[in-house]
């Protein structure tokens, strides 16, 4: 059991308001021309769109549960002209019996890596898992340095997300603390569920730490583990990244 298994019956619907990425990483794919292995694909939020745009994914997780959820999803989605292989796995320490032309680790996944040593391992891992001049796509949040170091525990409203079936809302709060030292952040997503009207019906409360990575941290980073980055973007329609940017979608190589 992983930290992620807790958010299988929730993550579709926290998450649905997320759908800014997923016509890039189906776009990405399809130029690879070639089989796609996503790591951190959860629920696969992004590996069913994938695969019903005729391109074959591995989709690999470390949660039994949330690959649960990504199988009856997929049984359910038509119609899907590509393959789906499944696998449950570490994208720190797995072992695939096959080479790709493009890695994809989508929506701050690899954040889930809490130290350099690991985030290295990762990243060799992917490498040797990689074609010649196969490439490698994740994304990441800028840092906020004022959100930062404002040293405050106070909710923050996140955002609302309505069910389209039932017609109930979620209200998403996040309660984050911050260790700049080593650039942690513990994080308390609390989401209370409304009835139609307006009243709480439900309280849950999700734990979990992610390490936040600066730009240059992340650009030296992926030139240590062998990689040549070929582009940075700010956004998800291919904009350069500038000082107002809050996503950093990073495009590199592996080199030989």
């Amino acid at each position: 059991m992983t930290s992620f298994d807790e958010w299988a019956s929730l993550y579709d619907w926290v998450y649905a308001w997320k759908l800014d990425d997923i016509p890039f990483y189906v776009d990405e794919a399809k130029r690879s021309l070639g089989t796609v292995l996503e790591l951190g694909c959860g629920t696969g939020r992004v590996t069913i769109p994938m695969a019903q745009a005729g391109i074959d994914v591995v989709g690999l997780d470390s949660s039994a549960k949330m690959l649960q959820v990504a199988r009856r999803k997929a049984r359910a989605a038509k119609p899907i002209d590509g393959d789906i292989t499944w696998v449950r796995g570490d994208m720190r320490e797995f072992s695939l019996n096959q080479k790709f032309h493009l890695v994809i680790i989508p929506y701050r996944g690899f954040l889930s890596i809490l130290n350099i040593e690991q985030q290295r391992r990762c990243l060799e891992n992917i490498r040797y898992h990689l074609l010649p001049d196969g490439r490698l796509i994740f994304d990441i949040f800028v840092p906020d340095l004022d959100t930062l170091t404002e040293h405050t525990t106070a909710l923050v409203h996140s955002w609302d997300v309505t069910d389209p079936d039932t017609g109930r809302r979620l209200v998403v709060w996040d309660q984050s603390r911050f260790d700049n030292h080593n650039q942690i952040m513990d994080v308390r997503m609390i989401m209370e569920e409304l009835n139609l009207s307006g009243h709480v019906v439900d309280k849950l409360y999700r734990d979990f730490q992610i390490r936040y990575i600066h730009r240059y941290e992340a650009q030296h980073l992926l030139e240590l583990s062998g990689f040549h980055v070929l582009d940075v973007f700010g956004d998800f329609q291919r904009h350069p990244l500038n000082d107002t940017s809050t996503d950093m979608i990073w495009v590199a190589e592996s080199i030989e």
